[in-house]
């Protein structure tokens, strides 16, 4: 067991044990800390969030904005160490989702349903909730390193009622599986944002070049399943997000395949660009996203806090 692997049981035990007043206080205090240092993963942060605002923003209303997107990160961690100890009918009452009731008809009518989602707001929170409420739900997770690390976020997800599938490494590739689930109803949650890969489709993007992980556009197409996109964020008493969807998907008969995928996935950028635009303080992208950006001043992974993609 490595110093990493220590520092998450940690946070897991003694962040759940301590009143979340003073959790909140202590996490706030280290993402304000982290502004004034402006480290690597904080000047990353400031450059994504400045493509995101646009140039005509003063620097000091982006500093301010960087500065509560570090807070909106902090957040994001203490509650995610909080939320196993958390009840079912306070995980139900501490998430907030606008188009619950399309979620319902997809698993109700047992076609399951493919939601793409950003890096924003609390992800962990979500998957609990669709849990919670009763609908099975899967998803997908990067192998990380140590594997001692990897085994505690797939039981910490697992606890919380999610099936989580490793992009790599199981008995049977991730999207063979993540067919199966949609094809049985289940909700099927999916980053999309970042393409972790570098086998991704390329996007316009706030301006810019990036690319996004084809999984969630390729699971549509090939089940028939409904195609949402999240925009996620918080409020003071929650999190929230909101379902923009279902996506038109196109058929054979517009062009081959890949053209489809292409088309598709910009689709999803677009709807994820609009939401971001909304709460751009709870977009937690301390990473390179663009293509013409440098590779120096990388932030910590975000892998490790979030749901993978297929």
């Amino acid at each position: 067991m490595n110093l990493t692997e220590l520092g998450y049981i940690a946070g897991w035990r003694v962040v759940r044990a301590l009143p979340r007043p003073l959790v909140a206080a202590a996490f706030r205090a280290g993402a304000d800390r982290a502004h004034r240092r402006g480290g690597g993963g904080t000047a990353r942060l400031r450059a994504n969030l400045r493509r995101v605002v646009g140039p005509e923003l003063p620097d000091a209303e982006l500093d301010d904005l960087v500065k509560r997107g570090l807070r909106s990160y902090a957040r994001y961690w203490m509650e995610a160490f909080r939320l196993p100890s958390l009840s079912r009918a306070q995980i139900l009452s501490t998430f907030r989702l606008d188009g619950a009731e399309l979620l319902a008809a997809d698993v109700a009518a047992g076609r399951g349903a493919v939601v793409a989602l950003p890096h924003a707001g609390n992800w962990d929170a979500a998957g609990a909730w669709v849990a919670a409420t009763g609908w099975p739900i899967t998803t997908v997770m990067e192998r990380l390193k140590p594997e001692g690390v990897y085994k505690r976020f797939l039981a910490f997800r697992e606890v919380l009622g999610m099936e989580i599938l490793p992009t790599h490494g199981g008995p049977r590739p991730a999207f063979d599986v993540l067919l199966d689930r949609v094809r049985a109803g289940a909700v099927v949650p999916l980053l999309a944002d970042r393409d972790l890969s570098a086998r991704g489709v390329e996007v316009d993007f706030f301006g810019g070049k990036t690319r996004m992980p084809a999984g969630p556009a390729l699971l549509a197409l090939h089940t028939g399943a409904p195609l949402y996109v999240a925009s996620m964020w918080y409020e003071p008493d929650a999190a929230c997000a909101s379902l923009d969807g279902p996506l038109p998907v196109p058929g054979p008969e517009t062009g081959p395949l890949d053209q489809r995928v292409r088309s598709l996935t910009q689709l999803i950028a677009d709807r994820l660009a609009a939401g971001i635009a909304r709460h751009p303080e709870d977009w937690h992208m301390l990473q390179r996203m663009w293509l013409d950006q440098g590779k120096a001043g990388e932030g910590a992974a975000l892998p490790s806090s979030a749901p993978g993609q297929a």
